[in-house]
């Protein structure tokens, strides 16, 4: 590809196709935005792997064609992402089909036990979200949610405006 000795060309490609394909995954996620590789959605975490699995092959190629193939994928997946956001954003509807929902996990002090059980969350896992939260006081903590990302936030302090929860189970 690069050049005649085969171990030479084997380290020209991984050093070059590897640089020039982290280099067009920088321009697919400016392009795209800042959400292309956050924690937002089933499909984010997804293609966050699948793009990694891409820039391998990217890496690893050893034929034009492969490398080539491997940067279309990219782009294919970014382009994917950024009409599922659209879709998302325009129908509650399909967001609801490829979006997890918040749940809360415990509500005024108490713990909900059927929603843990759902969520596969144990009591030592709350509690545990409760002291890196630094909440000190059962009586004071208003909600704990399993957010779409797989986060728990803890919502704990004198009150709670009712419009944080909305809509949660």
């Amino acid at each position: 590809m690069f050049v005649e000795a085969p171990e030479y060309d084997l380290a020209l490609r991984g050093l070059i196709l590897g640089a020039a394909g982290l280099l067009w995954v920088t321009v697919l996620i400016r392009l795209n935005g800042l959400r292309s590789l956050s924690k937002m959605s089933n499909f984010d975490f997804v293609m966050t792997i699948a793009l990694g699995s891409l820039l391998s092959g990217a890496a690893r190629s050893s034929e034009w064609s492969g490398f080539a193939q491997a940067l279309l994928g990219m782009m294919s997946l970014f382009a994917l992402q950024w009409l599922m956001n659209k879709a998302r954003m325009r129908s509650k509807r399909f967001e609801s089909l490829v979006q997890n929902h918040p749940v809360i996990l415990m509500r005024g002090g108490e713990f909900r036990w059927p929603a843990m059980e759902a969520t596969r969350v144990t009591k030592s896992d709350i509690l545990e979200k409760l002291r890196m939260s630094n909440a000190t006081d059962f009586s004071r903590i208003h909600a704990v949610v399993l957010e779409t990302t797989g986060d728990v936030s803890v919502l704990y302090g004198d009150g709670l405006d009712e419009r944080l929860i909305e809509g949660l189970d």
